[in-house]
Order: structure tokens, then sequence, then C-alpha cells
């Protein structure tokens, strides 16, 4: 559908800069036009494919939905998060300040979301819920690719994917204890990158056997391919880091349920959550941080760009991480992906 709304927005520029043509040509230049917009929506739309598989409903959707799985049978991502939405959140990210002009977009995003959509990623619930992950998904990666923390116009909210690396790296995050199952490769640097970005030669190693690339001897592959670079992001998104513990993925859909242990810890379902996931003690049980309440602004700054609604976010003791003991202390387990 967004290729409709490109085509509507292009026809009324053209229109005003020709209302001066005579109405008979006019009438034609509008009937070819609207001829061209029928085809791009039939274009746009593939049909859904059913079956039922050992009683369950299965469905396929094309090449963005593919693989007959139950979420398939749900609104893809693009049917309900457009172009133009993408553009609205992450408005500054080809500003000439930026440090990553022309790298993200819309298509690499949703490129790399068809690999996980079948599997639930932005395709679990009813329409809501499915909007408030990718809400959620798109907060934390804004809150961490930002550039606008300062006096830039519009503040951090309007700068997300402003970078697609750390720009000014203090080490090489070579971790040595990982020698004999991640050695680090000669001349390779293992800084932030991506979208969720990465560090440690531990993480790029696992990610790389995971997405069957070799990020170990290529990190810089992340800050390369926009498509990876959003396929590594999800796919932190939706793996659990420990058996036992959820996924951002699965707090936001509600496939949580919290252990006596959990609720010891103040951890409950909600946005909070995903950030004691992602970043633990960075962020989370540090009481009220401006890093943590940057990212709950994206969040809700996001819901409001999108049409949900801040108000479907929660209360607030659902959307913080002030009071939560961390999955993962450092002192217990090693550093996420995103760490």
């Amino acid at each position: 559908m967004s290729s409709i709304y490109h085509c509507l927005s292009v026809f009324v520029s053209f229109f005003f800069q020709q209302r001066r043509m005579e109405t008979k040509h006019m009438c034609l230049l509008v009937l070819t036009v609207l001829c061209l917009i029928v085809s791009i929506a039939d274009a746009d739309t593939s049909p859904v494919l059913v079956k039922k598989v050992k009683g369950k409903k299965v469905c396929d959707q094309g090449w963005e939905c593919k693989g007959w799985s139950e979420y398939c049978c749900n609104l893809t991502i693009s049917q309900y998060f457009d172009y133009y939405q993408f553009e609205n959140l992450f408005s500054k990210r080809n500003a000439p300040v930026a440090h990553a002009v022309g790298f993200w977009d819309f298509k690499s995003f949703i490129t790399a979301s068809a690999i996980y959509q079948p599997l639930g990623f932005g395709t679990t619930g009813n329409k809501t819920t499915q909007m408030l992950e990718i809400a959620a998904f798109l907060a934390h990666v804004g809150s961490q690719t930002s550039c606008g923390y300062g006096v830039v116009t519009g503040g951090p909210t309007a700068w997300g994917l402003c970078y697609n690396k750390e720009m000014s790296p203090m080490q090489d995050y070579c971790d040595d204890n990982y020698k004999y199952t991640y050695p680090c490769a000669p001349g390779a640097l293992y800084f932030g990158r991506g979208a969720l970005p990465v560090f440690w030669n531990y993480n790029y190693g696992y990610l790389g056997d995971c997405l069957k690339v070799d990020l170990l001897h290529h990190p810089e592959y992340l800050e390369q391919n926009a498509t990876l670079a959003f396929q590594a992001a999800i796919f932190q998104w939706i793996t659990p880091l420990k058996k036992g513990q959820p996924s951002p993925h699965d707090i936001m859909v509600g496939n949580w349920k919290p252990t006596k242990n959990d609720t010891d810890s103040k951890r409950i379902p909600g946005f909070g959550a995903t950030m004691n996931i992602l970043y633990g003690e960075r962020t989370c049980g540090k009481g009220d941080v401006d890093d943590m309440n940057t990212i709950i602004t994206h969040y809700l700054y996001y819901l409001d760009l999108m049409g949900v609604g801040r108000e479907q976010a929660g209360p607030h003791e659902v959307l913080t991480c002030a009071e939560q003991k961390p999955f993962n202390p450092s002192t217990v387990t090693k550093d996420s992906a995103s760490s």
C-alpha cells in the first residue's frame, strides 16, 4: 500500500505543476494514473494460502511470510506498518550531520523481518499486539542508534538510525577467554555495530554461527549490509539468552509467565522487562536513570507516530525496570550480544 501513497503524492504534485493543461489532457492523465495505482495495489497484495496441518490452520503469504505458519494467517508487518511510518519514526537518519546516511531503509527492515515473521515476529496476536511489538523493537533500535543527544534539533527521538557503528571505540573488544571457541581474528575489531549494536568477539562469533555468516572474521559486515544488521537485531529480539528465560519477543506478545523468583525480583511482563533482557544492570535496577527513561520515551513516541497511542503501553510500573533485578548479572553470566 505504501506504493499507492507514493503514486498519489507524485500525481498531486504533478497536477499542480501542470494545472494549466487543457481539461481533456488532464482527464486522460487522471485515468492513466488511477490505472497505474490499481495495478500497483494488485502487485503489492499476495494471496493468503491456507491449509490445515494436524487440525491446525496454517498460512503462507508469499515472500514476506512464507513457510506454512500459524503466524502467517495474521497481518504481515507491511500490512500495518508502511514506508511512510518508518520515515516518520526515523526522520533525521539521512540528515547531512548523521553518520549512516543512505544506509538504513524500510526495504531492508522488511526483508530482514521476512525471515522471522513465520516465527511470530510482528505477526503474533491481534493488530494492536503486533504494533506494540514492532514499536517496542524499533524503540530499542532508535534509542541505541540515535545521535540526537544534546542540542540537535528534534532531540534523540527524531534521530534514530543515525549510526550503524560505534564512532570512537575505546578498545577492540577482544576477550581471550573465548580463544578456543571464538578466537579473535587478526586485524578484526569487535566494537559496536548494527541496529542493536553487537560488541565482543564471542557475540559476533555466536551471532555469525546462528545467522550462517562469518561475523567472527568479518564483523564489518554489520556496518556494510543494512538487511543483515536488522536480521542480527531481530534474532537477538526473538531468541532467549538462556534456557528458561523469556526473549523480548516473548515478553511483548504475552508468552512469558513470571516465576516466583521473577516476582520476588520485581520482574513483571511489559516493556520494562525487555530492557532488562537486553541491557541488564547497565540500565535496570538503578532507579529512575536517564538511559532507561530515554528508551521509554522512544517507545511512547513511536506508539503515537504509529497511531497506536501511548495509552496502550500500560501503566508506569510495566514500562520501567528501575527496581527490577537483572535477569543476568554480569557477576554471574557474560554480557549479552547488545551490551
